[in-house]
């Protein structure tokens, strides 16, 4: 798909979509529950419907009516097959469930999904004696999982850690998990726990980054409303800080999302050329970068694990950005963006089939007109997004 732009301003008030990252967890917990629960305020991103096939796998039934899901745990057909798609948070969630069964199992997806770093369960299967094994057909994983002590490292992802808070309360026996520092995407462990917590689960972090999980536990099924995103939240805010008038609405303020940082970090854009720890917010790293070219500089620290997205986003970035007269350092764990005089790119820009990129790159190209190829990435998180920005007044047309 390409997206053509017209230069124009943003307008107008527009809500939030639904967290996908809450969406996950809230639908891995129904799926995982005692009985049926409901999830209300979902939305369909590509990301959410690969959790829902996850959802299917584990032998829960999905019903979907508008924007809720009815999941019935054991009403379905269990499945040693796990189609994720290209959803990382999907794969890295759902191999610990498969860790718990005594058959093996299969998760598939896209090529370039199947690349992106799973050392830290590699390693775990091979310390505890399970199989892990990539093949052709996707990736082949076999239990059973015992309880223990299971120290990993924190400064991959932090979903293999949300994977294993999610499989440890059914293990056998108690266990604990500590996370080996420095750690990265913090906030995003403390969402896990408090997803888990109101599902009646028993997490008990007795020192930093470090959890006492008893066994045998039981979720309590229940009803909940996803929050708003503050992830997808940050793409039209940021028309504020080039000349528009947005207000985004649905927003909790008081929510456990990490990327609500972008509240605090925007007015350090206006102000100057700040320094931005980008290790606990990489979704956020290609809007920043955007807006530190179209602004006054700004520089990434903690970029590192850039490399291990959709995309290598430091880089590909950099790559486009060049297309419009920005220049970017990009570094092993440090990126800087200089100012510039932002031009309209003479050549398409590419998504590189990432969605965050192509929503930090529509916000610059409506500024300067041009087009972005490779649009249709938006639909792994926000399905709808071009429709949004012309309800702000955005002048964008599909192909």
């Amino acid at each position: 798909m390409i997206a053509r732009f017209s230069p124009s301003t943003a307008r107008g008030t527009i809500a939030a979509p639904p967290s996908k990252t809450l969406a996950h967890r809230e639908l891995m917990a129904a799926a995982l529950s005692e009985g049926p629960s409901a999830v209300s305020g979902v939305l369909f991103s590509q990301d959410v419907l690969a959790t829902l096939d996850c959802v299917r796998s584990l032998g829960a039934a999905v019903q979907i009516d508008g924007d809720r899901v009815r999941i019935g745990p054991g009403q379905g057909s269990p499945s040693s097959l796990f189609p994720c798609r290209e959803s990382g948070s999907t794969l890295r969630f759902f191999l610990p469930q498969a860790f718990l069964r005594e058959t093996e199992s299969v998760f598939t997806g896209s090529e370039r999904l199947l690349q992106r770093p799973l050392g830290v369960y590699e390693d775990l299967c091979r310390e505890r004696g399970l199989l892990f094994r990539r093949d052709t057909d996707g990736i082949h994983v076999k239990g059973p999982l015992g309880p223990g002590l299971f120290r990993i490292r924190g400064d991959v992802s932090s979903q293999f850690v949300t994977g294993l808070l999610f499989a440890l309360p059914f293990l056998d026996g108690d266990s604990v998990l500590e996370l080996i520092l420095p750690a990265v995407s913090v906030p995003y462990l403390r969402l896990t726990a408090e997803v888990l917590k109101r599902a009646g689960a028993e997490i008990e972090e007795c020192a930093p980054l470090t959890w006492r999980i008893p066994g045998r536990q039981v979720l309590h099924a229940r009803d909940v409303t996803v929050e708003g995103d503050w992830s997808n939240a940050a793409f039209p805010d940021a028309f504020n800080l080039t000349g528009g008038d947005v207000t985004v609405t649905g927003l909790d303020p008081e929510s456990g999302q990490g990327d609500r940082a972008y509240r605090r970090i925007y007015p350090l854009l206006r102000e100057g050329c700040p320094v931005v720890d980008a290790k606990d917010i990489p979704d956020l790293a290609p809007v920043l970068m955007v807006l530190g070219g179209m602004l006054r500089g700004v520089i990434l620290t903690g970029t590192a694990r850039l490399k291990m997205k959709e995309s290598d986003r430091g880089a590909v970035m950099a790559e486009e950005l060049a297309k419009c007269g920005i220049r970017c350092d990009v570094g092993e764990d440090r990126i800087e963006v200089y100012p510039g005089e932002v031009k309209r790119p003479g050549i398409p820009l590419d998504a590189h089939n990432d969605h965050r990129a192509a929503m930090a790159l529509s916000v610059l190209l409506a500024k300067t007109g041009g087009e972005l190829t490779g649009a249709e990435a938006v639909n792994k998180s926000w399905p709808g997004y071009f429709d949004a920005l012309r309800s702000l007044g955005i002048e964008v047309d599909l192909t």
